[in-house]
């Protein structure tokens, strides 16, 4: 079991925000310009297990500094399966890629069998990163599901979702894993993830 990530060190002004309700923590996530004050606003959030801190924290995985919206998947993680559903709704819709893929990250990590589709649809998305840490989640769900979806992807045009995919085939297991991983073996023409292919299927020593 992964070790439970540490929180964020407190910025100056912690002791202020720690004394504030949700309303309050929203609007320094929103008005700050400091993201050392909003990441920490955003983790308060999460502490506080109040359902109307998920709709702000959903809002955090676009923020623009990267420490905030790792905060923001961190935080919904850890709300549970109350979070799946607005995460799915993210994964769906936000416009923005990074969102997309903190939220496919997050679903990943919560590991739950109702975010199995989304994680799928996922795999569809236009953006690289997202298709792969959509790969990634499903990697870990190991819900033999997923693997037609993921066949798919043995053809991405992105060598690092392919190989990503051919983990994530390896893992769920199965005949027809395996047949698809030995026809991609066959014609993958990057060395690195034909490498991978191989070291999956037993075929060369890792």
């Amino acid at each position: 079991m992964a070790d439970k990530p540490l929180p964020p060190s407190p910025p100056e002004g912690a002791e202020v925000l720690e004394q504030q309700g949700i309303e309050m923590l929203v609007h320094t996530f929103h008005s700050s310009a400091d993201p050392t004050l909003r990441r920490y606003a955003v983790y308060l959030l999460g502490k506080s297990g109040d359902p109307a801190a998920l709709r702000p924290m959903v809002e955090a995985l676009a923020d623009p500094e990267k420490s905030v919206r790792e905060q923001a998947m961190l935080s919904l993680v850890d709300s549970g399966k109350s979070a799946i559903g607005p995460l799915t709704d993210a994964l769906a819709k936000e416009p923005a890629w990074q969102a997309r893929y903190r939220a496919a990250e997050a679903l990943g990590k919560l590991a739950d069998d109702q975010v199995l589709q989304p994680l799928i649809r996922g795999l569809t998305d236009n953006r690289d990163h997202v298709r792969y840490m959509a790969a990634k989640g499903l990697k870990g769900l190991g819900d033999s599901r997923a693997v037609d979806p993921l066949i798919i992807l043995l053809a991405d045009e992105n060598r690092v979702v392919r190989m990503m995919t051919v983990r994530a085939l390896s893992a769920i297991g199965g005949d027809k894993a395996r047949a698809a991983l030995e026809a991609a073996c066959a014609t993958e023409t990057d060395a690195e993830v034909k490498d991978i292919i191989r070291q999956v299927l037993g075929l060369t020593r890792t």
